[in-house]
């Protein structure tokens, strides 16, 4: 039986669902408005005295994360960001009005870092956080500040501060409770399908996944989590081979590894030792995730090749067929139990967070 879903007849134009996971920008905070030389002319008021106000505060550049993004691809066709300069101060006293804030959005998981800087600035992961990447510039100071017993009459004021300007490299890491790992062709994107409301691109190829999709699993009792399939990786792939370096830093957030086998495969036991080899080579820490692993596309094995792997199947082993949609209630299941530690842990940590901000 052939899942309506597999069709692939349908055309996508170029660029339109592109998924860019990194990218450089510019950003420049605004410079604070000039302070104001001024003095008091009024009818019946000799010597008034210096009345000049101060400039405004130039205005800040600001991260803002939205769980309605998720990729970073707003920014391929602008670069430049720049806030709001303040105005300058005037007379009466006036200060100058402050330079309107730019908020940028990005989507969840974003690594913020500096061209030519090793270390992180921010790591935004939550819906709502924010993070000043550039702070405004100071605005200048008003003539009246320079009066003193001995200069009544000062024709002194300063220029505002520039705001701070630097050059970006934004890296986007998807957030997501399950990570699918496989070879390519293993079936991990209709598993995807099967188990989630993402519709991904299924064909009989490999490397028909060319960038990661995220889908959300609604099963009963409310549970829901989110599952990533991350594209092919392939033997080397930690060393640039194949597609699996670009999409290898996604793996990073997952809180269960769940490796997809094709046992049509000859050798599809040893997909697995190298499938960790490589994520232990990327990442050492990887490997002591929680972890799945579902040998896939039983639904091709003759009947008593596949009641032989039923009986010999080893602890922490599932044999499935997402095309049949076989076992895939027990592999939710076994998922979830996975997860229920780190989402307790989770929420935990955010009601601790609430409680000493209040």
């Amino acid at each position: 039986m052939i899942d309506n879903r597999t069709d692939c007849s349908y055309t996508v134009r170029p660029n339109m669902l592109r998924f860019v996971d990194l990218c450089e920008i510019y950003v420049r905070a605004g410079n604070g408005g000039a302070g104001c030389v001024s003095f008091r002319t009024e009818k019946y008021v000799p010597l008034g005295g210096p009345d000049g106000g101060d400039g405004g505060r130039g205005g800040d550049v600001v991260l803002v994360v939205d769980s309605n993004l998720n990729t970073l691809r707003d920014f391929t066709n602008r670069k430049h960001f720049n806030a709001g300069n303040g105005r300058p101060g005037q007379g009466g006293k006036k200060t100058g009005a402050s330079g309107a804030d730019l908020r940028i959005k990005v989507p969840p998981g974003t690594v913020v870092r500096e061209i030519g800087v090793e270390d992180i600035l921010a790591d935004l992961s939550s819906d709502g956080e924010e993070f000043v990447v550039c702070h405004g510039g100071k605005g200048g100071r008003g003539n009246t500040r320079f009066k003193t017993a001995t200069n009544q009459a000062p024709r002194r004021a300063d220029t505002g501060m520039p705001g701070e300007e630097k050059h970006l490299l934004l890296e986007s890491k998807l957030v997501a409770d399950v990570g699918l790992v496989g070879y390519p062709n293993a079936g991990k994107s209709t598993l995807l399908a099967a188990l989630s409301d993402a519709r991904p691109k299924i064909a009989a190829y490999p490397f028909t996944t060319l960038s990661p999709n995220l889908g959300v699993v609604n099963a009963p009792n409310y549970r829901t989590f989110t599952i990533a399939d991350i594209p092919g990786i392939i033997e080397g792939a930690s060393e640039g081979k194949g597609l699996g370096i670009q999409f290898l830093r996604h793996i990073q957030r997952v809180r269960v590894l769940c490796y997809v086998l094709d046992v049509s495969e000859p050798d599809y036991q040893d997909h697995l030792a190298k499938l960790k080899e490589e994520l232990g080579n990327y990442d050492p820490s990887l490997l002591a995730r929680s972890e799945l692993v579902l040998f896939n596309k039983i639904d091709l094995l003759q009947e008593h090749e596949r009641a032989e792997l039923l009986k010999a199947l080893p602890p922490g082993v599932m044999a499935i067929s997402a095309r049949e949609k076989f076992h895939l209630a027990e592999v939710v299941d076994n998922l979830w139990e996975k997860l229920k530690p780190e989402l307790t842990e989770k929420e935990d940590n955010v009601g601790d967070s609430d409680a000493a901000q209040e």
